[in-house]
């Protein structure tokens, strides 16, 4: 059932109009005795969905017992992110989800399917686990909360991706990674319809169907003027909900462009991308948009790891962004990495498979990393301080901008929020 759904490319929606439409949402669910919220960490912070967790709670008080962030493999929040997300929304409320220990696994979609649905890539059984607080804390409403934008694993980010990865466990999360990689990410992003969504379905149908699980999605881009727009709510239990908030998102985040770039400049902020784990949406979003021979400058002043985790970080640094046919031999080779797939993945996503060059410029400062660190897994190092100059970022418009020597770049503020690709290139990728 849909109970709520405000969605138009010419809405820019603000915060009473969010409280207005959740809490239609909320009346048309009915008196709840025992909720619990389960939105974004930190890394998602432009969704808006602290506002909307701030926003359940003022409505729910003391019904609304837990909230458990979506980390997913991410490092838990700190206090200061918690009040930056969340307001004063009651710090006693918040759990940690720990992806290692903290999961039960409701049973299994067969191999015979996700083999199917993959088209061969990939032949094994995909356990739906999540967090054992879904399953002990007997609730009447989980709030599901976050935002519907294109993804590199699943195609489009959030509905049942936010409770089977963002609360799930290991083998879940490192089997749906390489699902994705294995299948081919450019064949994914920006599709509703993806072989990962496929197997999160058939989960939700068979192992999620009685938890009383009522997504709340937004979509959020950033407008022609370089700014935050929030374009739709969409509130409700079925996959209808998620569909709609999906066709949304991609006539607002996905940019179809005439010819490739040759020069893509992304800005990480440094208060939400301080490792490549994150820090690669910028490879992972422009990588159809870049033309072969191409150069993507990532300024990134905060990068300070590869992996948020530390078993991935050390994955990552031993084994590096070096390409899909590399990558699958050292699977092949090596058990610690078939026992974590989803670093495997990431390596092969995280690279340009040679066809153009990716330039990471960390800060200069003690914490960051530093440029033996940075070419050591195959990326180039440039020098911050020097990019920035070059880039004042904020001289930038969003998209094309031609510098005063004649160079002509492609700039993108934030590349969690987009999908870019040009135009050959995502028809030949179909």
């Amino acid at each position: 059932m849909i109970y709520y759904k405000n969605g138009s490319t010419e809405n820019n929606l603000s915060h009473n109009d969010l409280q207005e439409g959740l809490f239609e949402a909320f009346k048309k669910m009915g008196v709840k005795q025992k909720v619990l919220a389960v939105p974004p960490d930190y890394t998602r912070f432009q969704s808006r969905a602290g506002e909307l967790t701030k926003l359940a709670w003022d409505y729910y008080e003391d019904k609304l017992t837990d909230i458990l962030p979506a980390l997913g493999t991410h490092t838990p929040m700190t206090d200061e992110q918690i009040t930056h997300m969340f307001g004063n929304t009651p710090r006693n409320l918040f759990r940690e989800h720990d992806w290692r220990n903290d999961v039960v696994t409701l049973g299994e979609v067969p191999s015979d399917f996700v083999k199917t649905v993959s088209e061969g890539a990939v032949d094994f059984p995909w356990p739906a686990q999540v967090n054992k607080l879904l399953l002990e804390g007997n609730y009447d409403l989980i709030l599901s909360i976050g935002q519907v934008v294109p993804h590199e694993v699943v195609g489009m980010a959030n509905h049942n991706k936010n409770i089977l990865v963002g609360t799930g466990g290991v083998e879940g999360i490192n089997k749906s990674h390489f699902v994705g990689a294995a299948y081919g990410m450019e064949k994914m992003m920006g599709h509703a319809d993806t072989p990962v969504r496929r197997i999160f379905n058939y989960a939700s149908e068979h192992y999620l169907k009685d938890l009383p699980i009522v997504y709340v999605l937004t979509v959020v881009g950033v407008n022609k003027e370089g700014k935050l727009q929030t374009y739709g709510l969409f509130v409700g239990d079925s996959l209808d909900v998620f569909d709609l908030a999906a066709k949304l998102s991609l006539q607002v985040n996905f940019q179809m462009l005439g010819e490739p770039l040759d020069k893509v400049v992304v800005w990480l902020d440094p208060t939400e991308f301080k490792s490549t784990w994150l820090g690669n949406k910028s490879v992972y979003r422009t990588r159809m948009a870049i033309a072969d021979g191409g150069e993507l400058i990532v300024l990134a002043p905060a990068l300070k790891e590869f992996g948020e985790d530390k078993e991935i970080d050390r994955l990552i640094r031993k084994y590096g962004y070096f390409g899909t046919p590399r990558t699958l031999k050292s699977v092949d080779e090596n058990e610690e990495l078939r026992t974590n797939l989803s670093a495997a993945a990431h390596l092969i996503h995280g690279s340009s498979e040679g066809r153009f060059n990716i330039t990471y410029c960390p800060g200069n400062k003690p914490e960051n990393l530093t440029k033996e660190e940075i070419e050591s897994v195959g990326f180039n190092w440039g020098d911050i301080d020097e990019m920035m100059q070059r880039y004042p970022v904020g001289q930038l418009k969003e998209g094309y901008n031609t510098m005063p020597n004649g160079e002509k770049i492609f700039y993108i503020s934030n590349p969690a929020l987009g999908l870019w690709a040009y135009k050959e290139r995502f028809e030949l990728l179909k």
